[in-house]
């Protein structure tokens, strides 16, 4: 596997490209409108990575160059979960790097376990995809394999990783209705998790 299908850069940050495999089928998704992002051509992987690839990849770079580390390719970080946490336990013993996950917040049912407490630690920011503030619009809009628990299921997800994780925040595209992106915002504010409106970029 090429290092150039696991890493790739956007902006100053370097991201991570653990899975392409994800519970949800969201509409807008950039993966369905371009096979590569920033750096990379192409983001479709011919399998998971290991740690050691990720590893070996991460070797490969001048780690010093970027601002922080980005779990975020094709596909959901939590499906690759024991990957995702022993690459960060060995960015915090080689790197003093800042380490982030861009996630849809379903990693408890990916896992069928409470995942946050594994975050404390190794993890300085998380990231979730807050897609609608409508529990039925987010069925439609997101299509999880988890049904109708699934908007839930991520809402708890957020409030959970507070207690572990240091910066947690929501994100919304701005596809959605500007009512809806309000909505979103008096949400956030009520769980007390900041909210940030992402240009969608195609």
């Amino acid at each position: 596997m090429k290092a150039e299908e696991i890493l790739y850069e956007y902006g100053d940050q370097l991201y991570v490209n653990l899975t392409n495999r994800c519970p949800c089928r969201c509409d807008f998704c950039i993966r369905g409108k371009t096979d590569g992002l920033g750096t990379a051509d192409s983001l479709w992987l011919d399998h998971d990575p290991s740690a050691q690839e990720v590893i070996a990849a991460l070797e490969g770079r001048e780690l010093a160059r970027y601002q922080e580390v980005v779990f975020c390719g094709y596909g959901e970080p939590f499906c690759a979960l024991e990957v995702l946490l022993e690459v960060c336990r060995w960015l915090r013993e080689h790197t003093r790097l800042r380490t982030r996950i861009n996630t849809n917040g379903l990693g408890d049912l990916i896992q069928g376990s409470h995942t946050p407490p594994l975050l404390e630690g190794l993890v300085d920011a998380v990231s979730i995809s807050l897609n609608t503030s409508d529990p039925d619009y987010y069925l439609r809009l997101c299509h999880p394999s988890f049904g109708e628990k699934a908007y839930g299921a991520m809402l708890q997800f957020a409030q959970d990783c507070k207690k572990y994780v240091p910066e947690v925040k929501f994100s919304v595209v701005d596809v959605i209705p500007k009512e809806d992106i309000e909505g979103c915002r008096r949400l956030s504010q009520k769980l007390g998790v900041p909210l940030r409106v992402r240009h969608y970029v195609s």
